[in-house]
């Protein structure tokens, strides 16, 4: 429990970081390579030895319920690492991770005639196991002299006192996890809560009469995951552009995510008021009959080419939830910050979450590096913040209203709305032409690329006149042509329903 030792600098700091997951530990690197003593608190167990396989499979993440769920390791997260930590990357490497680079993820229409741009080589993608991400974060950190990991250990309380008429946090009460040991206070100067969606601090807050002022939407919806690894002699099959390893629909939304080392992992979403297919997840002979019925999934799982690692295991109570720690501008408790999920949180389905964790991560190392003063410090906090982070949770939350209103149109056709307006007819028709010009355009896929990747704003390279002209040259050169790329292969739902077990037509009954 003690801090190892460190040469102090005048500015430095001692800080408390609540939870090691990876935007704790992305948080606590960037303040440990500031000079400051920064000591995190995990509830877990330490991390076992062994490789990436032993990690993922024997160690028990109970704190981190999405930890053996797929993640998305965009361009936004793998270049701040990279320039922030230039010594680490090759970790991931040795680790079995993959780097993806902008050209291999070219639709065919677009590989051959394919010319670099310099931007190109910012946009790549890190594929691994999020249990690899978090070894390799965490024996890096477990390298730094001024960062300690101190695993087991629960955090009871938060300790507080008023500095005239604001409060603000002075420390923690802890207690290990697994003895008898009596509860410790420990002092901090600054304590960062990233104890994700579960955070007790707002619990705490409320005790102390703290009002978070909380914005939470249901995404309904319900996600099961399934891991598996390709047989000996089988590879990960090519992209040709005749099947979507990902797509919606409907009724169903699925995705292939990669791994290492042969390994990748099949997500199947569905609406939570759909009965039926929502049991159908849950069982493992059916989850893998629902991905044979797939046209996108079938080269990844048909003709016995991979072997089931896990059981088919779920994810619900998925929100948009987005929480202001302020009242009237100002901080409700001076020297915290809430980072990650526990702040702003956006359906997982998206991939979006460990990337907008390290942009929030970052954004709050930098600010603590310039400015000394708590409460200005807590403004631009909660300024950048809702800069840089709220249009990616609208657009999450706009893309989850959307997916709501589409599968309700499915399972209860007489309630549809009325036919389309025309507004509503040109917005459809323009949307069809943006995902054809995708597709046949290199400058478009770059700007849908770059936002994909959280390299930009949502949305912000549809303001450029050249990106407008192609989208457009395509809705009138193509017309109504262009809707065959919005429709993705596959049976629609009763056609599902069909083909499942018999119990499950049963269900469905």
């Amino acid at each position: 429990m003690r801090p190892k030792a460190m040469t102090a600098s005048p500015t430095s700091k001692q800080i408390a970081i609540v939870g090691a997951g990876i935007c704790g530990l992305c948080t606590a690197l960037g303040l440990a390579k500031q000079g400051h003593q920064v000591t995190v608190y995990e509830r877990d167990d330490p991390l076992p030895d062994g490789g990436p396989d032993e990690i993922f499979f024997e160690w028990l993440r109970r704190g981190a319920s999405q930890f053996r769920h797929p993640h998305a390791f965009l361009a936004a997260m793998s270049n701040l690492l990279t320039e922030q930590f230039p010594d680490l990357i090759e970790n991931f490497w040795q680790a079995g991770a993959r780097k993806v680079p902008f050209q291999e993820m070219l639709p065919p229409e677009l590989s051959q005639s394919y010319t670099p741009a310099p931007e190109d080589e910012a946009l790549w993608l890190m594929m691994c196991r999020r249990a690899t991400m978090e070894m390799v974060l965490r024996r890096y950190a477990l390298q730094q002299p001024n960062l300690t990991i101190a695993s087991g250990i629960r955090v009871n309380a938060m300790v507080t006192e008023m500095i005239g008429a604001q409060m603000q946090i002075t420390g923690l009460t802890i207690q290990a996890r697994a003895a008898s040991e009596e509860p410790l206070n420990v002092k901090a100067d600054i304590v960062i809560d990233a104890a994700g969606r579960g955070s007790p601090f707002k619990r705490w807050f409320q005790q102390k009469g703290l009002v978070i002022k909380t914005e939470s939407h249901d995404a309904g919806i319900v996600y099961y995951t399934r891991h598996y690894q390709f047989k000996p002699g089988f590879d990960e099959p090519k992209r040709d552009g005749k099947t979507r390893s990902a797509g919606d629909l409907g009724y169903l939304k699925y995705g292939v995510f990669p791994g290492s080392g042969g390994h990748f992992a099949v997500i199947l979403c569905v609406p939570c008021i759909d009965t039926a297919l929502h049991d159908a997840v849950k069982d493992d002979a059916t989850f893998d009959q629902i991905c044979l019925a797939i046209p996108g999934l079938q080269p990844w799982l048909g003709a016995d080419h991979a072997v089931a690692t896990t059981s088919s295991f779920g994810m619900g109570n998925i929100k948009a939830v987005w929480h202001d720690f302020s009242q009237d501008e100002q901080p409700l408790l001076l020297n915290y910050y809430a980072v990650g999920d526990a702040s702003v949180r956006t359906n997982p389905l998206y991939g979006r979450g460990c990337s907008t964790g390290a942009i929030h991560s970052k954004i709050l190392t930098d600010i603590l590096s310039r400015d000394q003063d708590p409460a200005s410090a807590a403004k631009q906090f909660a300024e950048e913040t809702r800069k840089q982070l709220r249009p990616i949770w609208q657009a999450s939350l706009d893309e989850d209203r959307t997916g709501i209103k589409r599968a309700q149109s499915i399972l209860s056709p007489s309630n549809a709305s009325a036919a389309p307006t025309l507004k509503k007819r040109f917005a459809i028709a323009y949307g069809d032409a943006l995902t054809r010009a995708t597709q046949i355009h290199l400058r478009v896929f770059r700007g849908a690329f770059r936002t994909f990747n959280l390299m930009e704003l949502p949305g912000a390279f549809l303001k450029d006149i050249g990106t407008q002209a192609l989208i457009f040259w395509t809705l009138i050169r193509y017309g109504a042509e262009n809707k065959k790329a919005r429709v993705v292969p596959g049976p629609d739902r009763d056609e599902m329903i069909a083909a499942l077990a018999p119990e499950a037509t049963q269900r469905a009954a």
